[in-house]
């Protein structure tokens, strides 16, 4: 029996504002537990909340950035529980008129192009972060209380059930996040907290309409995590299935990263059991167009329309654009050599993508953080395409330009890294080098063309890779024609 597996994501995303949804402390991070907080976001009695409209503005960006409908008047509400972590009793939130609704996202998933219903996007209040003694909630002997998180603004993004299995959810997840960070409404580090998913995991017979009974997944901290977590979660409940021992009640499980399972943690609850009512405290926002519209107007390029340019006008390689696209950073270092190069955009790519982001990686650093610039690079490659410094050098400059910050004019006249473009001195070369290596020059001759290879190697040892290449490999070829 084949089954299918649906999948719907309830994505939680901090907004980058200054201060917080309802009063003006800190929205630092890190900070000293308990330091950043006030009668307002404890919610002591009498304290009375004020609205951040940059909150507004942020939901309202990530809304027209995800192709959602813009709701004309919102309100807030109050989600009632008991919770350690919530000090009020309840959550501000919106669960009747959500700021934005009807969206979709489309991406290019590993199995085809799809378009991603968005469902809503509603404004909410953070609750306080909790430490556990242990790895987790489960099996901790205490829990210490930071509210420091308290009532900082947080939009919650929810799927409609279209995601096919854990890799379209990490992939989704992967496209997101670019999307967040490109409109800039959320510095997106998953390992702070500042973007969160839960997932609703169902599975079915192939050929059934109907979804199956539920699991939502949380503590997932990682796109690694997500897609482990599906998974897993997904064979369980196929198995389940299989043993006649289907989900009978919609349940909450956490992801324990240690053990590599999801484990049980309540049935889910209702929305009537958190008997939702309009905030008293809140005036409903009421958005006019002219509002909308000067938000639109500010939206950069989207990651997928740049890498659909990208393939369109600088012809780069579709795993190319894709790559480079992914992060606002790097597209923008990018463009800036593109524009400053004025050559093949490709030649570029290949030293972004390639000798950038590994030394990059290896020395853990962001964009923001290294000492090479954009016209630097352009300069380097000007002189690369001009003959003055070869392949082999451009790379050894290229470290010292991407460690010191040098302009690679100073760095190849202070190591006297210049090419050798002088016919005459090359030809010298050559010929010393066929007189030291007679059997190889026979070799060539009797038709063993690989041998060119060692000798034009040869070449560029006596030179220590300053010769230019293409130069040693016609002289090299000239003076062997002459001894066949």
């Amino acid at each position: 029996m084949k089954y299918e597996t649906i999948i719907g994501l309830e994505v939680h995303v901090e907004l980058k504002t200054e201060s917080k949804l309802c009063c003006g402390c800190s929205t630092k991070f890190p900070a000293e537990p308990n330091t950043l907080t006030c009668p307002v976001c404890l919610g002591l009695p009498g304290a009375l909340p004020v609205l951040n409209k940059k909150a507004i503005d942020l939901s309202i960006k990530t809304g027209l950035a995800l192709n959602c409908g813009i709701a004309r008047k919102c309100q807030f509400d109050r989600k009632q529980y008991f919770y350690p972590d919530l000090p009020k009793g309840y959550q501000i939130t919106q669960f009747y008129t959500p700021i934005c609704r009807k969206g979709w996202l489309e991406i290019d998933f590993t199995t085809g192009r799809r378009r991603i219903g968005i469902t809503r996007i509603h404004l909410e209040e953070e609750a306080g972060r909790s430490y556990h003694s242990g790895a987790g909630i489960i099996g901790s002997d205490y829990s210490l209380l930071d509210y420091n998180r308290s009532s900082i603004p947080l939009i919650e993004i929810v799927t409609e059930p279209e995601l096919c299995s854990p890799r379209e959810a990490k992939e989704f997840m992967e496209e997101l996040k670019t999307i967040l960070e490109y409109i800039e409404v959320s510095d997106c580090k998953m390992e702070e907290g500042s973007l969160r998913c839960d997932a609703n995991v169902s599975v079915r017979r192939q050929g059934e309409h109907k979804l199956g009974k539920r699991a939502e997944v949380k503590n997932m901290n990682s796109f690694r995590a997500v897609e482990a977590a599906l998974e897993y979660e997904a064979k369980r409940q196929i198995k389940l299935l299989e043993q006649k021992n289907p989900l009978e009640r919609e349940e909450s499980r956490t992801w324990d990263e240690e053990r590599r399972e999801t484990v049980f943690m309540r049935f889910k609850e209702k929305a009537e059991e958190y008997r939702y009512f309009p905030d008293p405290d809140l005036l409903p926002v009421i958005i006019n167009d002219d509002w909308i519209e000067g938000i639109r107007q500010k939206l950069p390029e989207l990651p997928n329309s740049k890498r659909e340019r990208y393939v369109r006008e600088f012809r780069l390689p579709k795993e190319d654009a894709t790559l480079i696209s992914s992060s606002k950073p790097m597209a923008e270092f990018f463009e800036a050599v593109v524009k400053k190069y004025g050559g093949e955009p490709k030649n570029v790519s290949n030293w972004v993508i390639g000798d950038l982001t590994r030394l990059m990686n290896q020395e853990k650093v962001e964009f923001h953080e290294i000492k090479l610039y954009p016209d630097t690079l352009a300069q380097m490659l000007k002189l690369l395409d001009q003959g003055v410094i070869s392949s082999k050098i451009a790379k050894a400059v290229f470290e010292e330009m991407f460690y010191t910050g040098a302009k690679p004019e100073v760095i190849i006249e202070e190591k006297g890294l210049k090419q050798i473009s002088n016919a005459k001195l090359i030809k010298k070369v050559v010929n010393k080098v066929m007189i030291n290596n007679p059997q190889s020059v026979q070799d060539y001759l009797s038709g063993k063309k690989k041998a060119l290879s060692f000798l034009v190697g040869q070449v560029m040892k006596e030179t220590k890779g300053k010769a230019n290449p293409g130069m040693v490999n016609d002289l090299l070829q000239k003076e062997l024609a002459k001894r066949g």
